[in-house]
């Protein structure tokens, strides 16, 4: 019967839409009284829950108006008790028949968990000392038709908390507070640098010219002009005009937009704020980037001591400064200061297996900062400026007097990240004009990041700019910091999503084509599991050679990961990435076809043998990957090579410091690792409804968990 077809989303989804359908009906009936509550214009709220929770000797027995939304309710007969949250706090209310009449209590014990409802009352203490309102009147003020979830993080979808961040914040606390902090933070910058005298000002975000930083920008179109124009990729030039007409001072703090990918770090928008000092150079902005960060966590943590992802932090100022070649120096041994030609820095990154993404870039400024990603970057755990970067990689920095190859600039790194960029601003029009060129030579050369020629900026630095400090700080990466979130999405209240129809699309167009046409993924038997110890015997009797053992354990650590995040079953995904190549070692002519011989001489189930079989699909076995489980094991077994190939190249010979960035330029050179096929973990991923980037994030944070603890099982069996 077709029942039988339904998954577990589906029965939910009809729950949902049949308790939906009995709130409507109550909203009918309510209307049809003349009672209905979306007629309210407005309600006369005294308090709210945390003026009376914070000040209860204040409110004791006095009468209060609260409102906000059900989130608990008890019926007892006679009487009973609801729960509501408001903005501030949740509050509890006794609501009883002899207070409201027989009428009004029968209509209140109607209403539903996430009405929104407003008590006048008196404030008392429960005999369990519980501050709360004793209700003498209740008002429903809008009625909620779809139910809250009960277990809102048990929700396997993991995107669902971006895309319905309303109910994120109704039901989650402590999200709602990490944007709360996120205001007081933008707040608090605002104070200094007003305090400072910065005028705060607005520039266009539509430019027709890309420029200010290196970037892939969205390009709209205006109409009436009939022009192609540029989502600003940074507001620096703009702001830099008004330091050339007489502004002293100036900052803004604002959305940026840049079309490239989207991982834990980056949202294609995001906050940043750039600020513009005249007379001041790069050392002023190091002083002002400590204060901000140290005030803004005195601000929102009341320390500066604290910690981030356990790692234990210090921003108090006094913070490391080191130029960029001295920390490779420090952290690796090279003294680019020794390395004077193009050719030796080629030759040095070659030697030390550093890769060299295409012939542009083959410069002495550009190996040093190939060298600095490398080697010192992951190792700034403390505050730290990494100040005097190559001119090759900073077109709108001052030159060092020092040495002309460098020029004046840092970056603010903690917690081996980058939180700012700072400036002795360019102020010579025929430099940054050649600059300007090289950028756009770059760009010619398909360089799609590469800056344009902005020859109104050089008519403006031909007026005559003075020296000026410039610095722009990554907003939604402080609040990271100081909220303890690893994930950028986590500090945006409205991250961005591809739309649910496009990835309902890319299912649909790679459903299998079951029997009945079903419009559901296959429902999966997990009573035909087998023990780890028995999976783990089986691999390493026809497994012997240690790539292949080392491929086995790495895939069932990544299926392990999986398992965890979709709350399914652990140990039996991790047993089929455990046994999913068995036969390959001996049988590679009929892989996917031995194994279930193999398996089936172990007694192990058919549905564990279909699932292993097709993660060849399309190569070696015609089954199709129906299961979300199976569909993940086909995407990420090429995928764990790939990242394991890259890993090797690393100094570190690990995935531990695998960035997404490094694996996307590896997954574009077809060259690299050529055996890892590239169409097969993009179906993979289109069969899932992820981004590749999603797919990549996903993947090395698995391989990231289980990689010591696999290192430790091949030394202790001698592998």
């Amino acid at each position: 019967m077709q029942e039988n077809n339904q998954t577990n989303n589906e029965v939910e989804e009809i729950d949902i839409n049949h308790l939906m359908q009995i709130r409507r009906d109550k909203l009918a009936e309510l209307q049809k009284e003349g009672k209905d509550p979306f007629e309210i214009t407005k309600y006369n709220r005294t308090n709210t829950a945390g003026e009376i929770k914070s000040n209860y000797e204040q409110f004791e027995e006095k009468d209060v108006t609260i409102a906000g939304r059900i989130i608990a309710k008890r019926i007892m007969g006679k009487a009973s008790f609801c729960t509501i949250q408001d903005n501030d706090e949740k509050i509890q209310s006794y609501v009883s028949i002899n207070d409201l009449g027989e009428e009004s209590y029968k209509a209140f014990k109607t209403w539903d968990i996430g009405d929104i409802i407003g008590i006048t009352g008196f404030v008392f203490k429960t005999k369990t000392e519980e501050i709360s309102v004793h209700a003498k009147k209740v008002t429903l003020l809008s009625k909620s038709l779809r139910p809250l979830p009960e277990k809102f993080h048990g929700l396997k979808d993991p995107d669902l908390r971006y895309r319905q961040r309303y109910v994120d914040l109704i039901i989650n606390p402590e999200v709602k507070k990490t944007f709360e902090t996120r205001s007081k933070i933008i707040s608090q910058i605002r104070s200094i640098l007003d305090e400072k005298g910065y005028l705060e000002v607005e520039t266009p975000v539509l430019n027709t010219i890309s420029g200010g930083a290196t970037a892939k920008p969205f390009i709209t179109h205006h109409n009436a002009l009939n022009l192609s124009m540029y989502l600003r990729i940074a507001t620096e030039l703009n702001l830099k005009r008004l330091i050339v007409g007489g502004y002293d001072k100036v900052y803004e703090m604002g959305r940026i937009f840049r079309n490239e990918g989207m991982d834990i770090r980056h949202n294609p928008e995001f906050t940043t704020i750039e600020l513009y000092a005249a007379y001041q150079d790069y050392n002023d902005m190091m002083d002002i980037t400590e204060e901000i960060f140290t005030k803004c966590a005195m601000q929102v943590l009341g320390t500066t001591k604290i910690t981030y992802q356990g790692q234990d932090i210090d921003l108090t100022p006094g913070w490391k400064r080191i130029t960029m070649i001295d920390s490779i120096k420090e952290a690796c041994g090279v003294d680019f200061n020794k390395i004077n030609t193009d050719e030796e820095a080629v030759a040095l990154a070659k030697e030390r297996g550093i890769e060299i993404p295409d012939k542009t870039k083959e410069t002495r400024g550009d190996v040093i900062a190939l060298f600095f990603d490398e080697y010192v970057e992951k190792t700034l755990i403390q505050p730290t400026f990494i100040y005097d970067y190559p001119v090759e990689i900073s077109p709108l920095a001052k030159k060092s007097p020092k040495d002309k190859r460098l020029t004046e600039r840092f970056e603010i790194f903690i917690g081996g990240r980058e939180y700012g960029n700072a400036f002795s601003e360019l102020n010579d029009p025929i430099d940054q004009y050649e600059r300007f060129k090289k950028q756009v030579e770059a760009r010619n050369a398909g360089d799609e990041e590469a800056g344009m020629m902005d020859e109104d900026f050089i008519q403006a630095l031909e007026y005559g700019m003075p020296p000026t400090g410039g610095l722009g700080i990554g907003i939604d990466r402080l609040v990271m910091l100081l909220t303890d979130n690893t994930s950028i999405r986590d500090v945006l209240l409205f991250p961005t999503m591809k739309p649910l129809n496009k990835i309902e699309e890319k299912k649909n167009t790679n459903k299998s084509n079951v029997e009945g046409n079903s419009k559901t993924e296959k429902s999966y038997d997990y009573s035909q599991g087998i023990s780890r110890e028995k999976a783990l015997e089986i691999l390493k009797e026809y497994n012997k050679e240690e790539f292949h053992i080392r491929h086995a354990l790495t895939v069932e650590g990544v299926m392990r990961y999986f398992a965890k995040e979709q709350g399914e079953d652990v140990e039996y995904w991790g047993n089929i990435g455990l046994l999913h190549d068995v036969d390959f070692e001996l049988y590679p002519e009929e892989h996917c076809k031995k194994c279930i011989e193999l398996l089936e001489k172990h007694n192990v189930g058919e549905g564990i043998i279909n699932s292993i079989c097709s993660h060849g699909y399309g190569i070696c076995s015609d089954i199709k990957p129906e299961h979300t489980m199976e569909k993940i094991l086909f995407a990420t077994d090429e995928l764990t090579g790939l990242i394991g190939a890259a890993a090797k190249m690393r100094p570190s010979k690990s995935v531990q410091d695998m960035e997404v960035s490094s694996l996307k330029k590896k997954f574009k050179d077809k060259k690299f690792a050529a055996g890892c096929s590239r169409d097969i973990i993009k179906q993979g991923a289109e069969m899932l409804g992820w981004e590749l980037e999603e797919l990549f994030e996903k993947t090395i944070l698995a391989m990231k968990e289980y990689e010591e603890k696999i290192n430790k099982y091949m030394e202790e069996n001698n592998y």
